[in-house]
């Protein structure tokens, strides 16, 4: 593969990783991505409980969840009226694993250590 067609690449790396770069980009996003990861509680957690370990509002915790949801971040689990969330493992995220994949391959091809 040539330079183009590795640029070419990434940047179609980065377009498929939009949603989940700017979901976890946010400082308050990652505090709540921290608390779920955090947790030894694998059923997830509800917005009660995210809002006492992170001191956010309930509203602004809703917000949160939403964006990492949208984004493919973390998955939400009923049960009846109650919703747990927690990190979804075959989520988004892998993305950002090639992207970094795709980088690395490009940086050690066309850059020496000498170099840079």
């Amino acid at each position: 593969m040539n330079k183009q067609d590795q640029l070419n690449l990434i940047k179609e790396d980065f377009i498929n990783c939009q949603k989940v770069l700017l979901a976890i980009g946010d400082e308050t996003r990652q505090s709540i991505l921290l608390v779920l990861m955090g947790t030894d509680c694998q059923t997830g957690l509800r917005v009660g409980e995210i809002t006492e370990q992170t001191h956010l509002s309930r509203p602004a915790v809703s917000h949160h969840l939403k964006v990492l949801r949208d984004a493919g971040v973390i998955l939400m689990r009923k049960e009846g009226t109650k919703n747990f969330y927690y990190i979804n493992v075959r989520t988004e995220l892998g993305l950002l694993r090639t992207l970094m994949s795709d980088i690395d391959k490009f940086m050690q091809k066309f850059y020496r250590n000498d170099e840079i």
